[in-house]
């Protein structure tokens, strides 16, 4: 399932589809018994038949919706017959929700239909409907205790103010290689066999023959990866640049990019070239930028089907200062 790929971003859409689903089955049974309520009026109706008279502000709270929700909410209550607003004896200014005769009697008849929920529920979710009420017990608390939109935002500014960092490869980065690296490949192109050798096995790949990857971390979230491998002495080749294109902009990709030519140069390495694809006019820029000069033809013996651009590393030589020649002296 799509959604559940997106874990914690798509929270609010995963619990308004499976609450759609529990409103639409309730309804079901609802209209099949011949109840005359429907399942999102169940709340409120059930917090004034067991109360008695509450005012807007408190079943708002004690239901957990908004106070302009159950508001809402009452009109249809109202034109059923169910609800029926009225002055509150102690303050004028208030009104006060009360079930009508309608609504009560409505309520006074589902116990038998409140019990197959409960039983058809555990039949349908086994185990598991325990342990979804517990986890709604302890998102609710939680929630209540540390709201969500000041955590997200407190995250946020730590993620705004961190720096790109580069880190060498550890095995417990390997999983990263390969998603970043899939992730791209997959939306642009496709996977060949060698890349799925390479993201399956990059110590054997990429590590063994004396090569290298970096990650690129934003305040430990990996977001980036390259490979610097090398193929025979003194030849590298920059291969397999990925960065997660929800963090284009901050900068990881000319990052890794620079750690990589200096990895390069610290090896005293003779050639470094790259393969790419012509699509890719922004990565291109950046190479360019970098000191990597476009070749007239592809690669002999390119390694990869979507290569159609050649690279080799070819950096500006800096001029020499000139000797100012010394002064005669007098």
């Amino acid at each position: 399932m799509y959604l559940s790929a997106l874990a914690e971003l798509a929270l609010g859409s995963r619990l308004k589809a499976l609450s759609d689903q529990f409103y639409a089955a309730a309804d079901e049974v609802y209209r099949e018994c011949g109840a005359p309520i429907q399942s999102r009026w169940f709340p409120v109706m059930r917090y004034l038949w067991e109360n008695g008279a509450g005012t807007v502000t408190e079943v708002a709270t004690a239901v957990g919706q908004t106070h302009s929700a159950i508001s809402q909410l009452c009109g249809p209550l109202v034109r059923a017959g169910m609800l029926r607003r009225q002055a509150d004896p102690a303050d004028g200014r208030r009104s006060m929700l009360v079930l009508t005769a309608k609504g009560q009697r409505a309520m006074a008849g589902l116990g038998r239909i409140w019990c197959a929920i409960r039983r058809g529920v555990g039949a349908s979710l086994g185990e598991h409907a325990a342990a979804l009420l517990e986890a709604l017990e302890h998102g609710e608390n939680a929630l209540r205790e540390r709201p969500l939109a000041p955590a997200i935002l407190a995250e946020h500014a730590v993620l705004a103010a961190a720096k790109v960092e580069i880190v060498p490869f550890e095995p417990a980065l390997r999983e990263h290689f390969r998603r970043l690296n899939a992730q791209w490949l997959e939306k642009h192109f496709a996977l060949e066999p060698i890349d799925r050798d390479m993201l399956e096995n990059p110590e054997r790949v990429v590590l063994e023959p004396g090569g290298a990857i970096f990650f690129a971390r934003l305040a430990g979230e990996v977001i980036g990866t390259c490979a610097l491998l090398h193929e025979s002495p003194g030849v590298y080749e920059l291969s397999k640049m990925g960065v997660d294109e929800a963090f284009l902009g901050v900068g990881a990709g000319r990052s890794l990019l620079d750690a990589a030519i200096a990895e390069f140069h610290r090896r005293r390495g003779k050639t470094l070239f790259l393969e790419s694809s012509s699509k890719l006019r922004t990565a291109l820029r950046m190479y360019e930028q970098a000191g990597f000069a476009m070749q007239p033809t592809i690669r002999p013996g390119s390694h990869y089907a979507r290569a159609d651009v050649y690279m080799v590393y070819a950096p500006p030589v800096a001029a020499k200062p000139r000797r100012k020649r010394a002064e005669a002296k007098g």
